[in-house]
């Protein structure tokens, strides 16, 4: 029994993959609409605008109910949601792109990184392409892959648009265009030749299984989880 915090572009997708595996939608949380009841849900899975994260989240947990986000733009606050599931006994997974393919390309990042932390020669760019609706920039996407450069490389930060460039920034240029649904390069450059990772959805319909495959992984956990523990990366990073 699910119940969906936002009912945008994401929020419909997931509920018709959702459907298709056979589960229920007990309830949809959005300013535009809003129906049943969020108590019968058995795990929320939210999609709302980031101003409206934190709020939709604490709700479900406040009623002990498990929640899977993908919301971007609001992980400022991510340490107090966390400590608000344990504080509620409940478990909180988030993620900045549920594609099982994203998630096998984070752990391809991770580890290319690891390779390259010792040719401080060669100097990382990254590049995100998403549709013009969306609200933030870089995407959260962009910004766990650079976070996940940062500890075995000597780049000390990430700048958007190359706004603080620096020898140990590293620039993530964002383009916003048509309706792409997202496409992420990782770009190691020097002298001599270029070495280069990237993943291009093709439509949202990856990020929405991930997001329904996750649910239905937590549901009677507890704790803070991420996309590695559902499909076991945990050891390439």
């Amino acid at each position: 029994k699910i119940a969906l915090l936002g009912y945008g572009r994401m929020g419909k997708a997931i509920a018709s993959i959702a459907k298709k595996r056979g589960h229920d939608l007990v309830a949809i949380i959005d300013p535009n609409s809003s129906e049943g009841n969020l108590e019968e849900a058995e795990v929320a899975i939210n999609f709302s605008i980031p101003d409206a994260a934190v709020s939709n989240i604490k709700s479900a947990m406040a009623l002990s109910i498990p929640v899977v986000s993908g919301t971007t733009g609001w992980l400022e606050h991510k340490d107090s949601v966390d400590t608000f599931c344990l504080e509620k006994n409940t478990a909180f997974l988030y993620t900045s792109n549920f594609s099982v393919g994203v998630n096998l390309f984070f752990a391809l990042n991770s580890k290319l990184a690891q390779l390259m932390g010792s040719h401080s020669d060669y100097k990382v760019k990254m590049e995100e392409i998403h549709h013009i609706h969306k609200l933030d920039a870089p995407s959260g996407t962009a910004i766990s892959l650079a976070e996940d450069i940062i500890p075995q490389t000597r780049y000390e930060n990430w700048s958007l648009d190359n706004k603080s460039e620096t020898e140990n920034t590293i620039s993530i240029k964002s383009i916003r265009e048509g309706e792409i649904p997202g496409t992420h390069s990782v770009i190691y450059q020097n002298n001599i030749d270029s070495l280069s990772i990237r993943h291009e959805a093709f439509t949202r319909e990856g990020f929405a299984l991930g997001a329904v495959i996750a649910s239905e992984w937590i549901l009677d956990k507890k704790g803070i989880f991420d996309m590695k523990d559902v499909l076991n990366l945990s050891r390439f990073h």
